[in-house]
């Protein structure tokens, strides 16, 4: 099948089938996938034109609201966090949608800034699991235990509480431990990764969940709810910002291509949905050595790209 906007023919079934495998095992960490699906699309099916970042965001649009009902279900929602997660990012996304079409057109170069993105990450995210040992905290010891109990005794208590929430910090509970954070904090991060995000046409989901875990030791299990939910929120702006400025470079392929999208967010759907039920039986420890491993790689290649290799 050809898809006109992408300029690039490839069978009907392979994006839902791409999408969902990625998908399941990435929306356990809080990662909507695009991050793997950006690469696909330059690497594997040749679509480099900057509208595969709005495709990507697209991708997130319609895949992410099974996987945030999931969580939202089993109660690993903190709201305030996800909402500082929400309007910290809007913003940065609109300047780097302008970042990414207006400085950053060309595959090779978008390529290079997108590895050093994953590159720093990944490699922070292995080195915090290295020093921790076991990579697990006491919570997501207790998370793993009380799930079991959970299933044992059919017991329906929401796992997390917010304790306070105002301009200067928010804190909550999980499963007995409490963590307290701070707004301007997790606002500024939050800024900071939708420029990112925005030109990398992610949503920003696969950046905040391991600086969420790395940098402010929050536990995995309660972050990815956040990270997914602004990401889908985020998205729908990216979207709607790169199809409005496309008239403005009519010499470039901007919008997304709507149906392409579209068939990667049916994979994904399904594959966001069993992840998220599934990530409650995985370990912490595996989920992080996931997202980092996936990040080294995928900068790896696209440092090899830059140089020709």
């Amino acid at each position: 099948m050809f898809f006109s906007t992408a300029g690039i023919e490839v069978a009907v079934w392979v994006p839902p089938l791409v999408a969902f495998t990625v998908s399941f095992f990435t929306s356990m960490g809080g990662v909507s996938g695009a991050f793997l699906l950006l690469p696909f699309q330059m690497s594997f099916l040749g679509y480099t034109h900057p509208s595969v970042s709005a495709t990507n965001q697209l991708f997130n649009i319609v895949a992410i609201p099974s996987g945030v009902y999931r969580y939202w279900r089993e109660g690993r929602m903190v709201w305030p966090l996800t909402w500082i997660v929400v309007f910290g990012t809007l913003p940065g996304v609109f300047i780097g949608a302008v970042v990414r079409v207006t400085w950053l057109p060309d595959p090779k170069q978008f390529k290079l800034f997108a590895a050093g993105v994953l590159l720093y990450i990944g490699v922070k995210m292995i080195r915090d699991v290295l020093t921790n040992g076991s990579g697990k905290n006491s919570s997501e010891n207790r998370f793993q235990t009380r799930m079991k109990a959970r299933r044992s005794d059919g017991s329906t208590a929401r796992p997390s509480a917010v304790t306070h929430f105002n301009i200067r910090r928010l804190g909550f509970t999980f499963y007995d431990e409490s963590f307290d954070v701070s707004f301007p904090g997790i606002f500024f991060l939050s800024f900071i990764v939708g420029i990112v995000g925005g030109i990398y046409g992610i949503g920003g989901g696969s950046i905040i969940a391991p600086f969420f875990v790395t940098f402010f030791r929050l536990p995995v299990y309660i972050v990815a709810g956040a990270a997914l939910m602004g990401t889908f929120v985020t998205s729908i702006a990216g979207v709607a910002f790169y199809q409005a400025i496309a008239p403005f470079y009519p010499h470039l392929s901007v919008a997304p291509d709507w149906l392409l999208g579209i068939l990667f967010g049916i994979g994904g759907i399904a594959g966001m949905y069993l992840g998220a039920r599934c990530q409650k039986f995985v370990p912490a420890k595996a989920i992080k050595w996931m997202l980092a491993s996936v990040m080294v790689f995928t900068a790896t290649k696209y440092i090899f790209d830059f140089f020709g290799y």
